[in-house]
């Protein structure tokens, strides 16, 4: 997403709402989806006449998105908290609520803390605007109930900044991986109808959006059963529909990774080269403890399947380091795929249990020195595959998607490959190229995250 902040791009069905003087703040922690759980909310709170607010300090409402995957996430949600208490000393009528996964998983706890007005779950979304009204006249709320159906695909999310733009295709995951929380804080998979998701990339094309990410928990399972439409479908018809926007999607999973969605991105140039498949251990044996429902030989045939239809395709994982019972030699097989598949990235975390989760029982039994042992070796690995992977793109012209000035200098802008990788290059304001242009790029050097190279 650019770093930039863009003068925010409304859709066509979003209509000025009238304002009600007061202003909202929504701080995004955790994943992609949340990201796009907070443009619905804006939506929301857009329609009912609250403005946003660029900080919390001139807020009349914040609003924390949680994220509950790992006990880091939570722990910053109540540092952050204790922070925000020197705003509610400072502003007695301010309303504070907590949203998203930990508001569902710890909603008893959230509302102990006398500073926390309103605690409300994913699916109830809608309601954010009356409770908040509610606070305000002194009582608080909490609205946490999972929903089998609510999808907000007739909500316009509100998107303040950028060229890219999350499109959420489905909620909830039926999988109940043993370590995830998400079937329970975000309910079972429900998926929006086909029509709804092109007609918002038309509408995003129109605003000036040049780039999309279809979110789901596993957006492989997406189905529109109406019509027998499958998450193949969906790509195809999307790509069709918005030929000149880069689409991309996440997350996979592996079990559901078919030949037909495979062809399907292979034949469209708009769609990226780009999967995010989640291995998450090497180990068939932590697999089957994980409740991963594929086995390591599935994952590398898939692989194959992916490089021989796509041969550029690049691919990123997930890794769990210490997870219940995890030997060395579960470890070194970890390592083993690592080097077999060559990912161009990957987000690597030590095992974090979470209650209420089946894992949660199995007991957390790897030290936390061994287990940060292994992560280190596991990101020392990827580092090293990473750059030499990199080095090979020298020599070679991109177009990239430009995204605007790097964070670390000005003078450097960045975009990004079909492949989802970052390049810096000099700006020249001579070329006439804005933010959102598609430019060719060579690259003339590289390191373990970053391309560099000059405009051709």
């Amino acid at each position: 997403m650019s770093t930039l902040e863009l003068p925010v791009l409304n859709t066509p069905d979003a209509p000025p709402a009238p304002s009600n003087g007061l202003k909202v703040y929504v701080e995004t922690y955790g994943c992609q989806m949340n990201v796009n759980d907070t443009e619905i909310v804006q939506g929301v709170m857009h329609q009912h006449g609250y403005a946003v607010a660029d900080t919390a300090d001139e807020a009349d409402v914040v609003l924390l998105n949680t994220c509950a995957i790992r006990d880091n996430a939570e722990r910053k949600i109540h540092e952050r908290l204790n922070h925000l208490k020197y705003n509610k000393r400072s502003n007695k009528d301010l309303v504070i609520g907590v949203l998203g996964c930990m508001a569902e998983r710890l909603r008893a706890q959230l509302l102990d803390k006398q500073m926390v007005d309103v605690v409300i779950g994913p699916d109830e979304y809608r309601r954010v605007p009356e409770l908040v009204e509610q606070a305000r006249g002194g009582e608080r709320g909490i609205a946490v109930k999972l929903s089998r159906v609510e999808t907000y695909d007739d909500i316009v999310p509100l998107r303040t900044e950028g060229i890219s733009a999350w499109i959420s295709i489905m909620r909830g995951c039926d999988k109940f991986c043993t370590f995830c929380v998400v079937p329970f804080t975000r309910g079972r998979e429900r998926s929006r109808p086909l029509s709804s998701v092109v007609d918002e990339a038309k509408h995003l094309w129109d605003s000036g959006f040049k780039e999309i990410t279809l979110l789901g928990q596993n957006v492989n399972s997406y189905r529109d059963e109406e019509r027998g439409f499958d998450f193949a479908d969906l790509l195809a018809h999307t790509a069709r529909a918005v030929p000149q926007m880069r689409i991309r999607y996440t997350t996979s999973h592996p079990q559901d990774m078919s030949d037909k969605l495979i062809d399907t991105m292979a034949g469209h140039d708009n769609i990226c080269k780009y999967i995010h498949l989640p291995v998450q251990s090497g180990s068939n044996r932590i697999l089957e403890l994980m409740n991963r429902t594929y086995t390591v030989e599935h994952y590398l045939g898939r692989i194959r399947r992916i490089k021989q239809a796509m041969p550029d395709c690049a691919m990123s994982t997930d890794i769990i380091a210490g997870f219940c019972t995890e030997t060395e030699e579960d470890h070194q097989r970890t390592m083993d795929v690592m080097r077999e598949v060559r990912y161009e990235g990957a987000y690597m975390f030590a095992y974090s249990p979470r209650e209420n989760t089946k894992a949660w029982k199995m007991g957390d039994d790897v030290p936390d020195e061994v287990k940060n042992r292994r992560l280190n070796e596991i990101i020392e690995l990827q580092n090293g595959i990473s750059r030499e992977i990199n080095a090979l793109e020298i020599g070679r012209t991109h177009g990239i998607l430009v995204e605007g000035p790097s964070k670390r200098n000005a003078a450097q802008w960045k975009g990004r490959t079909d492949t989802n990788k970052t390049v810096i290059f000099p700006h020249e304001d001579v070329r006439g190229y804005v933010i959102g242009d598609i430019v060719s790029v060579h690259i003339e050097s590289s390191s373990s995250a970053t391309l560099v190279g000059k405009l051709v």
